[in-house]
């Protein structure tokens, strides 16, 4: 399969000169429109893209979830948004993404369960979900679609929107997940978190995806074809496009030998936005004298609503010797922090990562391929959807240890940390790591691929 790395150029900041400039005359101009889950990491992945994209002179127009009203101008983006269900007429001003914070916190209790007994009890309800959404904003898509005629259209999701693949326009699928996603004969199953080396599971666990899916998917294949589309791939929710896919893994994790792609297919390494404002380290966690480490604790804005789940990973992080940054999530003023340790609701994972020695997360495709950018070993506690696989891609490959999210004893976590953080070996590797992908700049391989295909379906009366 094609790499789409881009060797050879310096950090990102030496690009944004370049992007303004590389817009060769208003012909070339283009409208491109992004559509992302309604979950932070597919929105400020499609962000970060979008930005280098207004930069280089496009037009970029953002078909959102209605909770991200008023978040996404302020970057230059032309807002248009969608509802995913019927509004409430009494509701209050929503957290952006606030429909899937509310749909974990109905299902949490799911998500200590093993990953096959979570295909009957989240994944399949989660697909529903989404369906749900789908077809209920479909006609607000197109009316969206004919106000701004995008030349590209982009989608970040795990299920199809008709609207947006059977427009006039190029159509950009991005894979935000881990690339398990892509499904093959010769790799795990997504949402397994099995391991690469061991198979005796396999085919059970497709079977169980199967009896429990099977009704769903059969559904919304036929009312996707009464939209226009073409059938979904077997067990599939989402289609593949004839332009171009995008999906986000560094190299050093992929699965490409085992699960080669053909010619439509793209990987970027990383797609880290550079829209976060500078992270400065409070002064009470930046002396590191005492040779302890700088932790940095994420499980995402949805794990983090797990209020006990965070509360106990606090208390046991609380009684070591290292200091540790806390991203505490919607729920942060429940939430009690040890005297080593500082933290905020949200905070800006890309400019605070660079500075940490080491990362606890949840599993979130986001978070991990940050890190890989970054070159930081990590803890993983996966939660749900492909959390558990990224764990365990990570575990097996070396780059860090997946714990069982809600069975680790305390001892397990601070000998995880205590390990990681005294291997030299492996930070010094996972810093030529970082260097390596960072100079491979997936954000903007990325935007360059969206432009491509937009200019290159243009048709000669389009200029």
């Amino acid at each position: 399969m094609p790499d789409t790395d881009v060797a050879g150029h310096g950090p990102p900041v030496s690009r944004r000169g370049q992007d303004a400039a590389s817009v060769r005359r208003v012909s070339d101009r283009l409208t491109v429109l992004f559509m992302p889950e309604s979950a932070y990491g597919p929105t400020n992945q499609c962000i970060g893209l979008g930005k280098v994209l207004l930069d280089r002179g496009h037009r970029v127009v953002f078909a959102a979830e209605r909770s991200w009203a008023g978040r996404l101008a302020p970057y230059g983006f032309v807002e248009d948004l969608v509802d995913l269900a019927e509004p409430d007429p009494d509701a209050g001003a929503e957290a952006a993404g606030q429909f899937w914070i509310d749909f974990i916190n109905e299902t949490a209790p799911e998500f200590a369960k093993p990953t096959r007994e979570q295909l009957a009890t989240f994944v399949q309800p989660t697909y529903q979900a989404l369906i749900d959404g789908a077809t209920y904003c479909e006609p607000q898509l197109r009316a969206i679609i004919e106000r701004h005629r995008p030349d590209v259209v982009v989608e970040d999701n795990v299920v199809s929107f008709p609207a947006l693949m059977t427009s006039d326009g190029a159509f950009v699928r991005i894979v935000s997940c881990n690339p398990l996603e892509i499904r093959g004969d010769d790799v795990a199953p997504v949402f397994s978190g099995y391991a690469a080396d061991d198979r005796s599971e396999w085919a059970d666990f497709l079977a169980e995806f199967d009896r429990t899916h099977d009704e769903t998917w059969t559904a919304f294949d036929a009312w996707c074809r009464a939209q226009g589309a073409p059938p979904l791939p077997r067990r599939d929710f989402m289609h593949t496009s004839r332009d171009a896919n995008i999906y986000v893994y560094p190299r050093e994790l992929d699965y490409t030998d085992a699960r080669p792609l053909d010619a439509t297919w793209h990987r970027i390494d990383s797609s880290v936005r550079e829209t976060d404002e500078q992270y400065v380290v409070p002064a009470k966690v930046a002396d590191r004298s005492d040779d302890s480490g700088l932790v940095y604790l994420s499980l995402g804005s949805l794990g983090s609503a797990d209020i006990g789940l965070m509360q106990r990973l606090i208390d046991v992080l609380g009684a070591t010797r290292h200091r540790v940054i806390v991203s505490m999530g919607p729920r942060a003023d429940e939430l009690r922090l040890a005297d080593n340790m500082v933290g905020e609701a949200t905070l800006p994972q890309t400019t605070l990562m660079p500075q940490v020695d080491l990362v606890i997360t949840h599993g979130g495709n986001n978070t991990v391929t940050e890190a890989m950018h970054f070159g930081k070993p990590m803890v993983l506690l996966p939660l749900f959807w492909d959390q558990y696989d990224n764990a365990q891609r990570v575990h097996e490959l070396g780059f860090g240890v997946r714990l069982a999210t809600y069975a680790f004893a305390d001892g397990e976590l601070t000998r995880a940390v205590d390990r990681l953080l005294a291997d030299t070996v492996l930070r010094e590797r996972m810093a030529a790591i970082g260097a390596d992908i960072r100079a491979r700049d997936g954000l903007h391989a990325g935007a360059e691929i969206i432009e491509r295909v937009g200019l290159d379906h243009r048709t000669p009366s389009d200029g």
